[in-house]
């Protein structure tokens, strides 16, 4: 029987705890003042919207919808980016956060074969076995420090040549600690010099409500 994750025995653990005042910080989820699980407006709407307008369900494309492509391009990159003009981002849609860490980390296997991965610590132990099933060597960097409750992100500077380095772009779980743009751009700026391949993961459903905007 397999060991369970730290973070899924702390939610079962949770669970099982018959405090009332105790607060879950194992998931991102969001929770109100009531401790209910609340539908956005914009959610609720869109969905009642699209109950109005029924249509068969036909087979998508193998990269998925295309529509649904170029919303989320802008949303990330944001709708003017040059690189959405130029057509030099290409977007698979796929089955949550972890199924595009899948197919990432084949893709990655396939063109950067002799890379070593680096996920950051802490981090969710499905990012480390999804690499590490594609082929790769799995390490981690520092990036929490526990006596400031900031980053410890220097150490980026010194990983190989070629290294794969998988981010949190918003709402880091489970520190809650982000790079912020400032540090993201250094991030771009030191793969570039070493010759890394910097890989990104877009916690898309978070994003923004890290800031509210």
């Amino acid at each position: 029987m397999p060991i369970p994750a730290p973070r899924s025995s702390l939610t079962e653990n949770f669970q099982k705890d018959p405090r009332t005042n105790k607060v879950n910080l194992s998931i991102g989820i969001y929770f109100d003042n009531e401790d209910h699980l609340p539908v956005m407006q914009a959610v609720r709407e869109t969905e009642l919207s699209i109950l109005k307008k029924l249509s068969p369900k036909s087979y998508l494309p193998m990269a998925g919808f295309a529509h649904y492509h170029d919303a989320v391009q802008a949303l990330v990159f944001g709708n003017d980016s040059p690189m959405r003009a130029q057509n030099c981002i290409a977007s698979v849609q796929t089955l949550g956060g972890s199924g595009a860490l899948k197919v990432g980390a084949d893709f990655i296997r396939r063109y950067f074969p002799k890379s070593q991965v680096w996920v950051n610590d802490p981090t969710w132990e499905n990012h480390r076995f999804i690499f590490e099933r594609a082929g790769f060597e799995a390490n981690t960097y520092p990036y929490y420090d526990e006596t400031t409750g900031g980053l410890l992100f220097d150490a980026v500077n010194k990983l190989p040549e070629k290294s794969v380095v998988l981010l949190h772009a918003c709402c880091h779980n489970p520190t809650g600690v982000d790079l912020g743009s400032g540090a993201m751009g250094k991030t771009d700026r030191r793969a570039a010099k070493a010759r890394s391949a910097a890989v990104r993961r877009y916690g898309v459903s978070e994003l923004r409500l890290g800031t509210g905007r």
